[in-house]
């Protein structure tokens, strides 16, 4: 679905359900190639953005080239939360003492 210039005009889209979960996919072919079953997950799908993506774009999870091939050969683009650190979320429910 690339142009002859390596662009393509993406669509991303945020979990209803989820934070940090988005589905990136081609702006011409909206939603309709990704299957019902992540949309299941997904929840109601929230436009955040529209950009022009180009192989050497740096996103902040993935290349650019790494997001248009996903998009090119399935349909879309699933970036998942960060895993979080398990260690970070037990000191976080770790009562803290208060010192004076």
């Amino acid at each position: 679905m690339t142009t002859m210039q390596g662009k393509m005009l993406c669509e991303i889209f945020k979990s209803s359900r989820k934070d940090e979960m988005y589905l990136y996919v081609d702006k011409r072919e909206g939603l309709k190639r990704v299957p019902e079953a992540l949309m299941e997950r997904f929840g109601t799908p929230v436009s955040v953005m529209t950009m022009i993506l180009t192989a050497d774009k740096a996103l902040a999870r993935a290349s650019g080239a790494e997001v248009m091939a996903a998009i090119e050969e399935k349909g879309f683009y699933f970036q998942m939360p960060p895993a979080k650190d398990e260690y970070l979320l037990d000191l976080y429910r770790t009562p803290t003492e208060a010192r004076y």
